[in-house]
């Protein structure tokens, strides 16, 4: 074996040797992907599939030393295999060409806790900030003790995957099994929810009346589903998506059901796409005139909207609920705004979200009017040894010149949870990322970048009407965001130019020559 894997990698080498600076190429060895990356004349190589959701980065973006995954935008390094942006927790292999010919996988080095050492950090939350917390610790050198609580019941989970396939299977979504979170010293109590903080004290109270001692604090809290305000949303069947079980009891409770959703963002629609052909009926009630119209614009939105209606699902546009009516403590029929009646068995309300920091009320940590965590660009809080980071904060975001943002992406979770954990060591690295998201809908991916807020115009490459487009977001005459369908990886493309502060223009997006996105 080892003489096989040898003689393939020389030849690796040898056949590409006409690899130009810049170029990268897949190869295989031993069923084994391997991204061949040239720069400056010096050959690497480093796994080909991204550690994310094993996406090829071959049709990603290269560079300089970094390729981007096309699909959700995860970023590695092609000479170390490091892992530099998010999704995704572990790096790439890396695998060491020399004619004489040695071979080996390289992986990030992981320390436990050292038996002696009190310091104590304490992450509240369990989501994917904590976890890159947890790990960044550990990865660079901690020697403490890490409990991570969480009032879920279970370990960290992709909860991204819940609203796309809601009867997955547990340890299909789990970040990391217990074994490793176990062999790292990473203490999970699940099922565990504080209820306040003494910062003076330095001392967490549960809502079982148990205490706990802190030395550092990252609050990773993330946010609550909005409730439906009306009446009737008490009843039974009138369910939001939080967790796992939330994910399990809604596609039980729809298999063969007439299904209601309330909101038209990206909640509602993933789940109106996945019941599509489990449900009895699916109906979809939105405020706005088109599904993600002021996130991702109007046509995008009727585009999405087209692509649900065309597996009967119906929507029901510029409106909302005025009333939910039950029997026997059950839904059985939504009233709308606009005076209809609508038979229902079930009703998904995803109407947005709440940063969850009500347990910081009688506290000092600064909390903003939208009730986000306030926070520098090294996720410290005003308060000495707290950190936050996620979608419960409010952030200094440099690509709109370092204006607070609240955003639910899950990259910017993890990027917020490797700076939290670097501060917590003192290393004093700056929060430098650029926004990148995705959406599944029927087997399509609409991936985006940067930050749209408040943009006033769309420019499209290709057309909705194709289901193949790229679409430029214009704010001041200039590119702010991007979001495509069919188009990879013009988004990885971008987001890689946004990062190094390059300026797009809005006659550079008009142009029909695209060639300073460096296109394949």
């Amino acid at each position: 074996m080892a003489t096989k894997q040898c003689d393939e990698i020389t030849e690796m080498v040898c056949l590409e040797s006409d690899l130009q600076d810049g170029q990268m190429k897949e190869v295989e060895v031993d069923q084994n992907k391997i991204l061949l990356v040239r720069n400056n004349g010096e050959f690497t190589a480093v796994g080909g599939l991204c550690t994310h959701y094993g996406a090829p980065l071959i049709k990603g973006a290269l560079v300089g030393d970094r390729v981007r995954c096309p699909f959700h935008g995860a970023c590695f390094n092609t000479k170390t295999g490091d892992i530099e942006e998010f999704p995704g927790l572990d790096c790439l292999p890396k695998y060491k060409l020399l004619f004489l010919i040695i071979f080996f996988f390289f992986f990030f080095a992981f320390f436990g806790r050292v038996p002696g050492v009190s310091h104590t950090v304490v992450l509240i939350g369990g989501g994917p900030a904590s976890l890159q917390c947890a790990e960044t610790l550990r990865q660079n050198g901690y020697e403490g003790r890490i409990i991570m609580v969480t009032k879920d019941e279970q370990l960290p989970l992709d909860k991204t995957k819940l609203s796309k396939a809601m009867n997955i299977e547990i340890e299909k979504v789990l970040l990391r099994q217990n074994d490793f979170l176990q062999e790292h010293g990473i203490d999970v109590w699940t099922k565990k929810e504080v209820k306040s903080v003494d910062t003076e004290a330095k001392t967490l109270t549960f809502s079982d009346g148990t205490n706990q001692h802190y030395d550092q604090l990252l609050i990773s809290t993330g946010g609550r589903a909005r409730p439906l305000q009306c009446p009737g949303a008490e009843l039974k069947n009138v369910k939001l998506l939080e967790s796992y079980k939330d994910a399990t009891e809604i596609h039980q409770m729809s298999a063969g059901n007439k299904a209601i959703i309330v909101g038209t963002s990206f909640i509602g629609m993933e789940v109106a796409a996945y019941l599509s052909d489990k449900a009895d009926s699916v109906t979809v009630i939105g405020s706005s005139k088109f599904p993600f119209q002021s996130s991702l614009g109007p046509d995008i939105g009727k585009m999405t909207m087209q692509m649900l209606e065309e597996k009967n699902v119906k929507f029901y546009t510029s409106n909302g609920v005025a009333e939910i009516r039950g029997e026997n403590g059950k839904v059985k029929e939504v009233v709308l705004k606009n005076g209809e009646v609508l038979p229902a068995d079930i009703v998904i309300v995803g109407i947005g979200v709440i940063p969850n920091s009500n347990f910081l009320k009688e506290t000092s940590v600064e909390i903003d009017s939208r009730n986000a965590v306030v926070v520098d660009k090294f996720m410290k809080t005003n308060i000495p040894d707290i950190f936050a980071a996620g979608d419960v904060v409010s952030f200094p975001l440099p690509l709109v010149g370092h204006k607070r943002v609240n955003i639910g992406h899950w990259q910017l979770a993890q990027a917020h949870g490797r700076i939290a954990g670097l501060s917590m060591l003192n290393q004093q690295v700056v929060i430098n990322t650029v926004p990148y998201f995705w959406t599944m809908l029927l087997g399509k991916s609409i991936r985006y970048t940067g930050y749209g807020e408040g943009y006033t115009d769309i420019v499209f490459k290709g057309s909705t009407e194709e289901r193949k487009f790229l679409a430029f977001y214009i704010k001041d005459e200039e590119v702010v965001a991007a979001a495509s369908l069919n188009f990879d990886p013009a988004v990885a493309r971008l987001a890689e130019m946004l990062l190094m502060g390059k300026r797009i223009t809005k006659a550079q997006a008009q142009s029909d020559d695209l060639s300073w996105l460096q296109l394949p």
